[in-house]
């Protein structure tokens, strides 16, 4: 069977049951992205007489899902203290840290224990576990090789590898929290795909929800898909998100397209309104503050949701969308963040239309703009000054400053304006604190 249609197969035919939880240990991928030439994977193995395990450890960026680091698991604990960057080779991809740890997982200082971390760097070509042009997702795989002598607690020697290792076991840091569901919508018998993060905080009290809604381009079967594109699902379930606001996280896999640009949403739209409902009878999910955000066709669906359910979020983060402007009147006493690019074909003249008949319908809107150059931290800070000059608004409005949001060398055509936007809107912090102050 070809690599290309073990994917597809992969895609279909995740077993998710309805209404059950399901937790695949790995994302379903294709596996035409090897960690090194195929000679090398070929020669590779899982362990050896000194190293126990190989885990490949992935993160989800704004532009994406990469593999980030490889945790290498010994026999004994190593001396942390002894190691270099020069010790380990991995193949096609450039070393930035090494250190011992006592677990499989990254950590600012480095003690002796049994696991070895390689930090990877991040723009490294083979980086990236997700495609967008697919969208497809590859395997996290790595080929690792212990070049040089390195030192156990004990003072032992262990010689380098004879051999190249492979990755036997992945780690998707958040996106493994998410748990997999079936709904079977019971007014059109259609089944939806799902995502949840269950929030692990105090079960019995009540909690908000956040529905992040996906743009066209990750349309498809494999739920997986939605959280690895970006950070619009899991910017909401990371730990230090989870311990200021803690919340569950609805990510819904549409497998066709959620709106249009006549201003019309698929059935879906409506199977999502349904969904909600039926987890407020599973979950204690607190009903007055229910919160959506999308970006692109997440973002129009939640435009059309805040029209005809108009009492149902608390509040919205709305990135890099439009939708007929005359018929946003019900949102004029609505409590929304928009965020779109100034180089933005069509939701920055969009927007601004949508505001502007907000206004005149009595809404209280504050503009700013921002620039999409500037660190998470101070993207942050300067969202937090436009709020407080004016705190008794209830729409906030930015807009990223020309060419601010596209990289360097990257033409402004193919929509790059728009795409650029969500890569970085999830990562300002003071909108989410925003968001999670509003109640119905």
């Amino acid at each position: 069977m070809n690599n290309k249609y073990l994917n597809m197969m992969l895609a279909i035919g995740l077993a998710i049951p309805v209404a059950t939880l399901t937790h695949a240990a790995e994302i379903p991928v294709n596996n035409n992205k090897a960690g090194g030439s195929e000679m090398r994977m070929q020669n590779a193995v899982f362990y050896d007489q000194k190293i126990a395990s190989v885990t490949a450890i992935t993160e989800v960026f704004g532009d994406g899902q990469k593999l980030t680091a490889v945790a290498i698991e010994y026999r004994q604990p190593i001396k942390n203290d002894t190691l270099k960057v020069s010790d380990f080779v991995v193949a096609n991809r450039n070393i930035t840290r090494v250190y011992a740890n006592n677990t499989a997982a990254q950590a600012k200082t480095g003690q002796n224990g049994h696991y070895v971390i390689l930090e990877l760097n991040t723009n490294d070509t083979n980086a990236a576990t997700y495609n967008s042009k697919g969208p497809a997702l590859s395997p996290a795989s790595v080929i690792i090789s212990q070049s040089n002598a390195i030192q156990a607690a004990s003072g032992q020697s262990i010689t380098a590898s004879d051999q190249p290792i492979t990755n036997s076991l992945q780690r998707n840091l958040i996106v493994d929290d998410f748990q997999q569901f079936k709904f079977k919508d019971p007014k059109t018998g259609i089944v939806l795909n799902y995502n949840l993060y269950i929030p692990k905080q105090d079960s019995q009290k009540k909690q908000p929800l956040v529905l992040f809604m996906h743009d066209l381009g990750v349309t498809g079967p494999n739920p997986y898909a939605t959280l690895t594109q970006g950070k619009g699902a899991v910017a909401w379930a990371s730990p230090d998100a989870q311990k200021k606001h803690a919340s569950f996280v609805l990510a819904p896999q549409y497998p066709a397209a959620l709106a249009n640009d006549n201003n019309q949403t698929s059935i879906y739209a409506d199977i999502t309104v349904r969904l909600i409902e039926d987890l407020q009878k599973r979950y204690p999910i607190d009903s007055k503050r229910l919160y959506t955000t999308g970006q692109s066709g997440g973002c129009m669906t939640s435009i059309d949701l805040n029209i005809r359910y108009p009492k149902l979020f608390a509040a919205s983060f709305l990135v890099a969308g439009q939708w007929d402007a005359l018929k946003t009147t019900p949102m004029a006493d609505h409590k929304l963040w928009i965020l779109v690019s100034q180089d933005d074909d069509k939701a920055y003249p969009g927007m601004d239309a949508i505001t502007s008949n907000l206004i005149q319908h009595g809404a209280k809107v504050t503009r700013g703009e921002l620039d999409g150059t500037a660190s998470s931290e101070q993207l942050s800070l300067d969202a937090l000054k436009i709020q407080q000059q004016s705190p008794n608004s209830n729409i906030y409005y930015t807009t990223f400053k020309k060419r601010s949001v596209i990289p360097a060398g990257v033409s402004a055509a193919g929509g790059q304006g728009h795409k650029n936007t969500w890569r970085i809107a999830y990562n300002i912090n003071s909108i989410q604190d925003w968001i999670f102050q509003q109640h119905q």
